[in-house]
């Protein structure tokens, strides 16, 4: 199960909806081996896609730096779907090396609601999970 606080989960979405009609992605870090979702880190997608996202290469790596001077973990990666559902596509399975992350896709494609969901993927094996968004 994912447990996620509202600030948290609202960050998503609304970074979501702000790079709408292209997807968005990023990550949220926590400490490493807690599984706890703390520090919310929005990137870049250089493909400027509405179909693919790709996190920019020079940002990944500073962020993936970042998160190991902090003794830090990504908790979350997550990404937009822009007109489809949130479920993990063929490349988005084929893409996830990180097995201890949720990951979360959000969709976009109905205006008035955001479609939140979270997975675990690992070996190529898709899992769903409950989220839980606390009010902290």
């Amino acid at each position: 199960m994912l447990t996620i606080s509202g600030a948290l989960h609202d960050k998503i979405v609304a970074h979501a909806r702000a790079d709408h009609p292209d997807e968005a992605c990023g990550v949220v870090a926590g400490p490493a081996g807690t599984d706890r979702a703390d520090r919310f880190i929005p990137m870049t997608n250089s493909a400027r896609s509405p179909t693919f996202y790709e996190f920019d290469s020079m940002e990944l790596l500073r962020t993936w730096r970042e998160m190991d001077e902090r003794d830090e973990e990504p908790v979350i990666i997550y990404h937009s779907h822009t007109a489809t559902e949130a479920y993990p596509s063929r490349t988005d399975i084929s893409y996830a090396n990180e097995p201890g992350a949720h990951y979360v896709l959000v969709s976009t494609r109905d205006a008035e609601h955001a479609e939140f969901r979270s997975f675990r993927i690992s070996s190529g094996v898709v899992t769903e999970e409950e989220v839980r968004v606390t009010q902290e």
